[in-house]
């Protein structure tokens, strides 16, 4: 309180130093004079610049891009401009009058007004704005008033201390700002190469997981890296947390390693990857929608998610039902009655399961095969190529078989109930 004080009396005192000399208000005017010109030169050439940055509609290449987003930073123009201005009296005047704080006051004055126009209508909705809003404008309103090297002054002397590990808390409050922004750099940065990744239409799934997984790696530990050393902090100390961190995946966590390990085998294999209908040899079965560093997941043919960990598809036997889009076989149950000729059936079976339209005739046609003599029917089954998957047991089979019962209707022969013959002992007599 008492340095606020202290504070405020100087610049009263400098102010009324202003009020009463002839070369600052020299410098007044010049501020007015530099702001008058800037408005007038921004009128001009903010057309101007706006159509020669504004691309096609329709164009998307990356210059394109880069208009646009140079456009954003069109309300900057007067403030800059005044900025640009202000410098180049307060060199005039320096060296007329040997003296330069009014204008140098005034330049700092539209710098805080440029980085107002930034927080209001340049950064977007989000953590960038609110950065804008707490850390910038305090900042530039602290560089206006003169008092942002003496903040950082005292910021610096100031000890905070971590344990061991003592900083200053301007190296505190610096780290915290640079950790924000460096990782929220590194999610923007991750979202746009993986959607590079993803668009490249050369790559196999597998490979492009892979390369989705390696460059977040990347991208984050080069922020971490970054930050330590924004911090100050002895990257040697990064060894120590590593070397903890080997003997905790020693002593407890074999499993996670197990698992990224495995998901690291199963993307570089490529035998197993999005996209793929498989089942466990615990019996699950699904589609694989997304593979982590840890497990994949599972969508079974009624929409739910089963997670996997990783280590089950490397250490258990899995029947891939391959990509999406390949042939598979598959069958349908059926019987006839005794009193059929079953020469027929096969023909007229398997003629009417060649007409659905999803059935395939390669790698083979329809195949009806005799199974069996059974108690009360003589048992049929038809065998059939589709392409994909049926998940359901219903998508490709309720048809089929719907087909064979129209089939066998339509050629006369039942299909058969159980037959039971029943005999009473020492019953009655009647």
């Amino acid at each position: 309180m008492e340095n606020l004080q202290v504070w405020l009396d100087q610049a009263t005192v400098t102010a009324l130093g202003w009020l009463s000399s002839p070369a600052a208000l020299m410098q007044f005017g010049l501020l007015i004079a530099a702001y008058i010109l800037a408005t007038l030169l921004a009128r001009r050439l903010e057309p101007t610049v706006e159509k020669a940055l504004t691309p096609k509609a329709e164009a998307t290449h990356p210059i394109a891009r880069l208009r646009r987003f140079a456009l954003q930073f069109l309300p900057l123009l007067l403030p800059l401009l005044a900025y640009a201005l202000t410098a180049v009296g307060e060199g005039l005047t320096r060296a007329t009058f040997g003296t330069g704080e009014v204008i140098a006051f005034g330049k700092r004055v539209f710098l805080l007004l440029a980085a107002l126009e930034l927080v209001r209508k340049v950064l977007p909705p989000g953590f960038l704005k609110l950065m804008g809003r707490y850390v910038l404008l305090p900042a530039m309103a602290l560089n206006a008033l003169g008092l942002l090297d003496e903040v950082t002054t005292y910021l610096d002397a100031a000890k905070v201390n971590l344990g061991n590990i003592q900083f200053t808390a301007l190296a505190l409050i610096r780290g915290l700002i640079a950790g924000a922004l460096l990782f929220w750099l590194g999610g923007w940065s991750n979202r746009q190469s993986t959607g590079y990744i993803k668009a490249q239409p050369d790559l196999r799934p597998a490979t492009r997981e892979l390369a989705i997984k390696a460059s977040e790696v990347a991208i984050f530990g080069a922020a971490f890296l970054l930050l330590m050393s924004i911090m100050g902090i002895d990257l040697t100390a990064v060894a120590v947390l590593g070397g903890a961190l080997g003997v905790g995946i020693g002593l407890g966590l074999q499993q996670i390693a197990a698992n990224f390990v495995s998901g690291i085998i199963l993307l570089l294999e490529g035998q197993t990857t999005v996209g793929d209908y498989v089942e466990l040899d615990g019996g699950e079965k699904g589609t694989i929608v997304k593979m982590t560093a840890r497990a994949c997941i599972l969508e079974t043919f009624d929409g739910k998610w089963i997670v996997v960990p990783n280590e089950h598809f490397i250490t258990s036997r899995v029947v891939n039902y391959s990509d999406q889009g390949s042939a598979n076989r598959y069958e349908a149950l059926f019987s006839v009655s005794y009193e059929t000729d079953i020469n027929l059936v096969p023909d007229i079976i398997e003629r009417a399961v060649a007409k659905l339209p999803f059935v395939l005739q390669s790698p083979d046609g329809p195949d009806c095969e005799l199974r069996g003599f059974g108690e009360s029917s003589i048992d049929f089954a038809v065998e059939y190529w589709v392409s994909g998957i049926d998940d359901g047991k219903n998508k490709y089979g309720s048809p089929v078989l719907f087909a064979v019962w129209n089939a066998l209707k339509e050629a006369g022969i039942d299909m058969p109930y159980p037959h039971r013959v029943v005999e009473l002992r020492n019953a009655p007599a009647a």
